[in-house]
């Protein structure tokens, strides 16, 4: 309880006053809400969150996890969830850390693990119980933003004793999974990835699959179990999000926004906007900045 107390004060000072940010400490965001928020797709990057005060849910397809300060959240590939944040106020507001998953730290981690291989049959999406000596660790990683001079040296130091925490928990199994070079979660990465990177141009499945190291049709089995939808459904999502981000920000209509991401028909761009956000665009944007609750991904 102390620790989680203790965590709670650094993101407070270190945070924003709402919303999300980067900090100087590469990999950590921190991220404070003062009400609960209404249902934000967004897509969240491999990570470990963990919730200091207040509560969230998350939520792909018909597949939702609460998570609060008793228990933290693993993700093992970026995936398009919906999040909601539950608990917030003024005065108790939502405090979150998340920390991204250096792949290669982890690969070089269990270099020297014995255990055989994987299952394939393993939660993409998990939640856990709260770990003292985990939490121990992300508070004096926040609190090396106090000492900004000591964050190259021991910045990567602290984040390998978190891999290790997360290597001895019960989610070992998943790490290994995310670490083996040869998995379908790996290559299933691979095409997010790829997607992630083009996803305002047509979607060339042969090209994805060939990224990825899979057939076609191997690409969307697994890309189904994994993520709960197709390449295609994925590649709208992300367009989407990156439209409202645009609108948000104030920078676009949502005309030029749609065409911005990768969408030729304006009405196509408004129904699928639609099906998504369930609001149109120009209505949707008009609704967050008059709640001024957009959280962001975390």
């Amino acid at each position: 309880m102390e620790r989680i107390v203790q965590l709670a004060q650094l993101i407070l000072r270190h945070g924003p006053e709402t919303g999300m940010s980067s900090t100087a400490v590469p990999r950590l965001t921190l991220i404070r809400a003062d009400q609960p928020s209404m249902p934000t797709p967004a897509v969240y990057e491999a990570s470990l969150c963990l919730i200091a005060q207040g509560s969230k849910r998350v939520s792909i397809g018909d597949h939702s996890l609460v998570y609060d300060a008793s228990h933290y959240l693993l993700v093992s590939v970026d995936l398009p969830l919906v999040g909601h944040v539950l608990e917030a106020s003024p005065d108790a507001p939502y405090l979150c850390c998340k920390i991204d998953l250096d792949m290669a730290a982890l690969a070089d981690l269990l270099v020297a693990d014995g255990r055989g291989p994987p299952r394939n049959d393993l939660p993409v999406l998990a939640t856990y119980p709260g770990d003292p000596d985990l939490i121990d660790a992300a508070c004096r990683l926040v609190k090396l933003l106090d000492q900004p001079e000591s964050i190259a040296t021991l910045a990567p130091l602290i984040e390998r004793e978190i891999l290790y925490r997360l290597l001895t928990g019960p989610h070992s199994a998943m790490l290994r999974h995310m670490a083996s070079g040869d998995s379908h979660l790996v290559q299933v990465s691979r095409a997010i990835a790829t997607i992630r990177k083009g996803f305002r141009a047509r979607l060339r499945i042969d090209e994805i699959a060939a990224a990825a190291g899979m057939s076609a049709s191997s690409l969307h089995a697994h890309f189904k179990t994994i993520t709960r939808m197709t390449p295609l459904e994925y590649q709208k999502q992300l367009r989407l999000q990156e439209a409202r981000r645009l609108m948000l920000a104030g920078a676009a209509s949502a005309g030029s926004a749609g065409f911005a991401v990768g969408y030729d028909s304006p009405s196509q761009f408004s129904r699928e906007y639609r099906r998504l956000f369930g609001a149109p665009p120009r209505q949707d944007i008009a609704r967050l900045q008059e709640a001024g609750d957009y959280v962001g991904a975390v």
